[in-house]
């Protein structure tokens, strides 16, 4: 259920006043920031090291909620990355989403797991 606070303007607002709050403004420099963004998302990692594809989609109640807070603490730290260098992550990822369209036309590439680096090039689309 959404909230009326359930914005991400909202929550990058709320997480400015928090650091300000604090006057922790001085250490969150974008270098800082996503250092600390990388290093949750290793914590993160470290909840699915050595599960199966299938124990990975079926955690129990103690391990999604740790999953939770990890994604939590790195959504915080990309807002506030994001906020630090004056960047709306929205349009960011709206002109990604339609980079990625055009890079991976759906018809050529469904079902295929691949890297972009490893994608199929647009030529080999066009030849076949």
């Amino acid at each position: 259920m959404n909230h009326p606070s359930d914005s991400l303007e909202d929550l990058r607002q709320r997480l400015a006043e928090f650091a300000r709050q604090r006057d922790w403004e001085q250490f969150h420099s974008p270098k800082n920031l996503s250092m600390a963004l990388i290093a949750e998302a290793a914590e993160l990692v470290e909840h699915f090291q050595w599960l199966t594809e299938s124990q990975s989609l079926q955690l129990d109640a103690d391990q999604l909620a740790a999953v939770r807070l990890e994604l939590a603490d790195i959504l915080i730290y990309l807002v506030r990355t994001a906020d630090r260098l004056d960047i709306d992550l929205i349009a960011a990822a709206r002109d990604k989403i339609a980079i990625n369209e055009q890079r991976f036309p759906a018809a050529q590439v469904r079902g295929l797991a691949s890297r972009g680096s490893e994608a199929p090039s647009r030529q080999k689309f066009d030849e076949s």
